[in-house]
Formats: C-alpha cells, structure tokens, sequence
C-alpha cells in the first residue's frame, strides 16, 4: 500500500526542540529508506515540512511510523491514498 504523505511543522510550535527534532529526520529516514519503507522524499520549497511516499503493509504500520517519527507532535498531516495506474504485471490494454 503506497501513501503520499505531507506534512508541515505547526508554526505555532516553531522553537528550539522542533528545530532539533526537524534535523532528526534525515536520521529517522534512512533505514525506512534501506527497508523499502519510504520509498521518497521531499522538500517542498517555501514551506515548513515535507512529501514523503511510504510503501506500507497497512495503514496500522504507516500510522505507526508517522507516530514514530522526529515530528509528529509538532506537525499536521495529510495522508493520501496512491493506486498503481498500470496494474501489476503489465500495460493496460489498448
């Protein structure tokens, strides 16, 4: 199961341990990144957050890595469903 997940730091909350939890995340990533877990991620310019897309077995093992993450008390998510648009095993007909 693939998700988009963007997330951006809740300004409100913008302090010294948010910093530092932010520049825990390349930390967090990459044995997500070695699993196959994570499969990309992004910043987004001009914002406060990111784009990440997960590969996940369900959505119980996405909400726990979110819950997991450097972030999580310190962001707003949104979690966006992705579906193949070539089925597996091939090309659509046509």
């Amino acid at each position: 199961m693939k998700f988009l997940v963007i997330w951006r730091i809740d300004i409100a909350l913008l302090s010294r341990d948010v910093f530092k939890s932010v520049m825990t995340m390349p930390d967090y990533a990459e044995p997500l990144e070695r699993q196959g877990k994570v499969l990309a991620r992004y910043h987004i310019p001009g914002s406060h957050g990111g784009a990440w897309i997960y590969d996940v077995t369900s959505h119980e093992e996405l909400d726990m890595l979110l819950a997991r993450s450097p972030v999580f008390n310190f962001s707003r998510y949104e979690v966006i469903p992705l579906a193949d648009m070539v089925p597996p095993g091939g090309r659509p007909a046509g």
